[in-house]
C-alpha cells in the first residue's frame, strides 16, 4: 500500500495495465513526453515506449475515432480529452459510433475504448476548462459513465473500465486531483478535502463498475452525491449535526438503484448534490429513480443541491459550487418537514 492522490493513483493504473496488457494503448493530446497538463500519464511513455503512449494532434474527433479503431481492431485503448470541455467536438463519435456499434452490429464488432477526462471546476479555469458534462453522456445508451471521488476508487475503477469490453467515459474531478486542496489559492486547505489522499495498493485490482458506495452509514437522511461533492456532503453533515447515510454514487451509468433506494426507504428523506447545473443535471435522473421506487416511504421532498443554471461563472465559480452551507441548509430543511 502506499499513500496517493487521485493523479498518481490513476497513473498507477495504467502503468499496471500497460505492463499487464499488452492490447492496452493511451493516447492524447500531450500525454507522452510531456506527461499530461495534470501529470497523470507522467514517465508512462519513457517506461513504455511510444508505440504504447502515444501524443496526438489537438483533435478531439480524432483521437476519439482512433481509439475507435484500435478497439475494432483488438487493442484496448485509454483515450485522454484534455479538459471534459474539449470533448464536444467528438461527441459525435461518442454518440454515433461507440456507443452504438456492438448494437448495430449485432454484437458482431465491439470497441473496449475508455475515454479519461478532467472535469468540474476549483482551478480557476474559467468557463471553457471547469465544466461537469456527465450527464449527457449518461443518457447515451451504450456507455458505461463513471466519476470517483478519491484515489483507491480512481485507480480500482479505471483499471475495471479498461478490463470491460464495453465503452467507458471516466469522468475525473480535477478540483480534488491533488489531495488536500479547495483549489482556491487564496483560502487555506479545507478539513473537507483531507479524504482525497488515501491509502492505494500498488498493484492490480478492481472495483466494481455499477455499485455505490456507502461512505457513512447513519439513518435519518440520505445524502446522494459523487465526485468532488462526496468530501463536501461531509463537511455539510459535520456541520448540521445529523445522523446522514452518505451515498457516494460513482457510476452513473449503469446506476446502483438497489443501494440507493434501500437506504432512502429506511431514512425517508433525501438530498442529492452534484456540481453541474440544476435543470436536466444528473441529479434529476436520481430524484426520479427515488421517487419511483421510494415514494411510500418519503417523509419529505426530495431536495437538490447544484451548481446555478448559468455559463460556468469564472469570477463566482465559488459561489457557484454547492459548498457545504448550501447543503446544510437542504439537510435542514427536509429534517424539519413534517
Amino acid at each position: 500500500m502506499a499513500r496517493m492522490n487521485m493523479v498518481q493513483a490513476l497513473n498507477s493504473a495504467m502503468d499496471v495495465m500497460l505492463g499487464r496488457d499488452p492490447r492496452v494503448v493511451i493516447l492524447g493530446e500531450d500525454i507522452g513526453y510531456f506527461g499530461g497538463v495534470f501529470r497523470a500519464t507522467e514517465g508512462l511513455q519513457r517506461k513504455h515506449g511510444e508505440h504504447r503512449v502515444l501524443d496526438t494532434p489537438i483533435a478531439e474527433g480524432g483521437i476519439i475515432a482512433a481509439a475507435i479503431g484500435m478497439g475494432v481492431n483488438g487493442l484496448k485503448p485509454v483515450a485522454e480529452i484534455q479538459f471534459a470541455d474539449y470533448i464536444y467536438p467528438g461527441i459525435d463519435q461518442v454518440v454515433s459510433e461507440l456507443a452504438r456499434l456492438r448494437y448495430r452490429s449485432a454484437g458482431e464488432f465491439y470497441a473496449p475504448v475508455t475515454i479519461r477526462t478532467p472535469c468540474g471546476g476549483g482551478i480557476r479555469g474559467g468557463q471553457t476548462h471547469s465544466q461537469s458534462p456527465e450527464a449527457i453522456f449518461a443518457h447515451v445508451c451504450g456507455i458505461k459513465v463513471v466519476m470517483p471521488s478519491n484515489p483507491y476508487d480512481a485507480k480500482g475503477l479505471l483499471i475495471s473500465s479498461i478490463e470491460d469490453e464495453d465503452p467507458v467515459v471516466f469522468f475525473e474531478p480535477k478540483r480534488i486531483y491533488n489531495g488536500p486542496f479547495d483549489g482556491d489559492p487564496h483560502k487555506p486547505a479545507v478539513p473537507w478535502s483531507a479524504h482525497a489522499r488515501g491509502e492505494v495498493p500498488d498493484g492490480h485490482y478492481t472495483v466494481p463498475i455499477g455499485r455505490a458506495e456507502i461512505v457513512r452509514p447513519g439513518k435519518d437522511v440520505t445524502v446522494l452525491a459523487y465526485g468532488t461533492m462526496v468530501h463536501v456532503a461531509e463537511a455539510a453533515v459535520r456541520v448540521v449535526g445529523v445522523d446522514a447515510e452518505i451515498i457516494d454514487v460513482r457510476t452513473m451509468a449503469p446506476l446502483d438503484v438497489d443501494t440507493l433506494c434501500t437506504s432512502v426507504c429506511k431514512t425517508g428523506r433525501c438530498v442529492v448534490v452534484h456540481e453541474a447545473t440544476r435543470f436536466a443535471g444528473y441529479g434529476a435522473e436520481l430524484v426520479a429513480t427515488v421517487q419511483e421506487h421510494c415514494f411510500w416511504n418519503l417523509e419529505a421532498p426530495v431536495q437538490r443541491v447544484t451548481g446555478w443554471d448559468t455559463p460556468y461563472p469564472h469570477a463566482f465559480e465559488w459561489d457557484y459550487f454547492p459548498g457545504p452551507a448550501r447543503i446544510a441548509a437542504a439537510l435542514k430543511s427536509v429534517m424539519e418537514a413534517v
